[in-house]
């Protein structure tokens, strides 16, 4: 069957086309830029000003005029500050904040009888269970609310809107409304605590609010931006005039009052004090959200760009807003090179971020302190003043290493990290004190949800062969005998500060050599050298009676392969003993790797701290999807599972001769007031 032709569309708003994402939002069109083209619809937004002239020619040509709007799940960030948007309303009838007509979505709930089915209403049930859960609102950057505000008493939220929005008029209302709102507050409920909450883009001093000053009196006013789900916890009533935070009071099964006519008021959800002469059908709130969130609104995952369902677009957001937390606030990078400083810059970019680098670690450190922030700087690469400054000062400090999953070239050859850890506590490789990424082993949080992920995840990894640097070697499988144990020694680069750190007697490539013989006599010895020392960027090849110990070298294969067709992994500290543990092989450790001494792995030496058990996904899921943060190789931030598929994708081309230093920026700007809370647990 024959694709019809897309419909020829004139952008009558010049600022859609900053939209990011926008063709595939719009896929269905046909953009053109210039008025003059032949066209058979026109697309602006909404009903500003800047689409003014297209809504008044569609009105003199009879051709469709499609209004484009946020949608209810939006972003991290305002959209004042440019954060990219996962989702688009596409309205061909009127736009679902207009009340003096119809909308699409007006339609959609209305029509609901002939397409809300059972299964509908369920996905929209754990839709809104979802969204109840995990806090998740329009722009998601609010603070945590300050409780000492709240009184021991009823308590109302009264919502604020910017000056100006169209909502209000066309909500059938004004600036009259939220006086009527708030007086009325006041004479009906004397005995409730009256909360005003100024709308995120008032907090941010961007706009200006509707409540006037003089009708604060006797109300608290809440002029910060605080997490939506966080203030609707702790209030018994929610009143607005046409906010979308009424929406999501509704689905939190709040009562709600609107005094101007809101998109979901009219169906016997709120209680009105303005009606549209329309609607007046019983709807439940199942029903609205399917029709608001399903049917009405597209989305787009902003890691691959495809359009995709209603919860990719919530998780996403689930974990960019995570993301934006973990790193928010001032970061004093110290002692980074310049080759590492774009990547750096690539992985910590977020809406609340602001990293600069020094080289001087006493500035850093006074910078750092002065704006309640943290010190930054790469573990095993930081000089005798930057580890002494470290360890005295008072200010949170952070050590940056590559995660497992890196890239696709070598550090030393100037590849930069496409995943990082962040650890608050010391660092992974280093077993003389404590990590997070040990907290997180030990402490054994994971849900069942994670832990299954983290066997997805395991999974798909062996499936497609991937491991650190993902080079490629031989092609051919290593011909090895069938009728002995075959045991893989992995050499590594001897100075590497895992072997320093982390290696008792054992602590060379030859010496690993002669213990693995000793414990595996039989066995068909293989050896492997580290890449680096093969291309000679670093040291650690073997002495003359090690090489005699072995009986085949593996240099020029790929890892994966030898992983593949071993039956041991013998290695001091390598993380390709973690990556034979995610493909099932034995691994004996002659280090302290961070994958020892959990049960998994027999171990030459002790790990004291470590006396959890933990089973293979538990140590997968703290490693993988818990310690580091992650970005696809065009920049863009994303999760473990992504990275994967993105290295997937690109395995048949060939790496890139330089970095990129690209930054893909899901926000742009940055939020005025940074977050001065303690910083998070990484």
């Amino acid at each position: 069957m024959q694709t019809p032709p897309l419909r020829r569309t004139w952008v009558c708003s010049p600022g859609i086309w900053d939209v990011r994402f926008l063709k595939t939002f719009l896929d269905d069109l046909s953009l053109r830029a210039s008025p003059l083209a032949p066209v058979e619809a026109i697309v602006g937004w909404g009903l500003k000003p800047s689409s003014r002239s297209g809504r008044k020619r569609a009105a003199r040509t009879g051709l469709p005029y499609l209004a484009l709007e946020d949608g209810f799940l939006r972003s991290i960030g305002l959209g004042e500050t440019g954060a990219a948007s996962v989702s688009l309303i596409v309205d061909d009838l009127g736009i679902y904040y207009d009340a003096t007509r119809p909308s699409r979505l007006e339609r959609w709930i209305e029509t609901a009888p002939d397409w809300c089915d059972a299964a509908m209403r369920t996905r929209a049930r754990a839709l809104i269970d979802r969204i109840v859960e995990t806090g998740i609102s329009k722009t998601n950057m609010g603070g945590p609310l300050d409780r000492a505000i709240l009184q021991d008493r009823p308590r109302i939220l009264l919502v604020d809107q910017t000056a100006g929005d169209a909502s209000i008029a066309c909500g059938l209302a004004g600036p009259h409304s939220f006086a009527t709102m708030v007086a009325t507050a006041k004479a009906e409920h004397p005995e409730a605590q009256l909360i005003v909450k100024r709308h995120p883009a008032v907090a941010a001093g961007r706009k200006k609010g509707c409540i006037a000053e003089a009708d604060l009196t006797g109300t608290t006013l809440l002029d910060a931006d605080v997490s939506p789900a966080d203030l609707l916890d702790e209030v018994d009533q929610v009143w607005c005039v046409t906010s979308a935070l009424g929406f999501e009071a509704v689905m939190r099964g709040l009562p709600v009052r609107c005094f101007g006519a809101a998109f979901y008021s009219g169906w016997g959800l709120t209680t009105d004090e303005v009606v549209t002469g329309r609607r007046g059908v019983a709807r439940d709130i199942e029903t609205v959200v399917a029709a608001a969130m399903i049917q009405y609104t597209r989305y787009v995952d902003p890691v691959t760009g495809r359009r995709c369902e209603v919860e990719t677009a919530l998780e996403r957001l689930v974990a960019l807003r995570g993301r934006a937390e973990r790193l928010a606030g001032y970061w004093a990078g110290v002692g980074f090179s310049p080759a590492k400083r774009p990547p750096i810059r690539r992985l910590l970019n977020g809406p609340r971020t602001r990293l600069r680098y020094f080289g001087n670690p006493a500035t850093a450190e006074r910078k750092a302190q002065a704006k309640s922030g943290r010190l930054i700087y790469w573990a095993g690469k930081e000089t005798p003043a930057i580890a002494a400054m470290a360890a005295a000062t008072v200010v949170p400090v952070v050590r940056m290493e590559d995660g497992f999953i890196r890239s696709r070239g070598l550090g030393s050859d100037f590849f930069g990290a496409l995943s990082v850890a962040l650890d608050d506590q010391g660092v992974y490789y280093d077993p003389t004190r404590p990590s997070r990424l040990e907290t997180l082993i030990e402490e054994g949080r994971q849900d069942a949800a994670t832990l299954a992920r983290a066997a997805r995840l395991r999974a798909r990894v062996v499936e497609a062969g991937l491991s650190k640097y993902n080079l490629s070697g031989g092609t051919a499988r290593p011909d090895w005998p069938a009728d002995r144990r075959k045991v893989l020694v992995v050499g590594q680069v001897e100075n590497d500060k895992s072997i320093l750190k982390g290696c008792g007697d054992i602590r060379t490539n030859s010496g690993l050599v002669a213990a693995a013989r000793a414990d595996f006599p039989d066995a068909f010895l293989i050896y492997r050298n580290h890449p680096d020392v093969m291309s000679g960027n670093r040291p650690g090849m073997l002495d003359a009676s090690a090489i005699e110990a072995v009986d085949a070298t593996a240099d020029g294969l790929d890892i994966v392969d030898c992983l593949d067709a071993c039956d041991v992994l013998a290695t001091l500290t390598s993380l390709s003993g973690f990556e034979a543990l995610l493909r099932g092989k034995a691994v004996a450790t002659y280090g302290r790797p961070f994958y020892g001494g959990w049960g998994l792995t027999t171990d030459a030496m002790t790990f004291d701290r470590r006396t959890r058990r933990a089973s293979l996904d538990a140590l997968v899921a703290a490693a993988l999807i818990d310690y580091p943060i992650y970005v696809t190789p065009v920049g863009w931030p994303c999760e473990a599972e992504d990275l994967v598929e993105a290295l997937i994708a690109a395995r048949n081309d060939p790496p890139p001769a330089a970095p990129s230093n690209q930054i893909a920026r899901w926000w742009k700007g940055i939020n005025a007031s940074l977050d001065r809370r303690a910083p998070p647990a990484y």
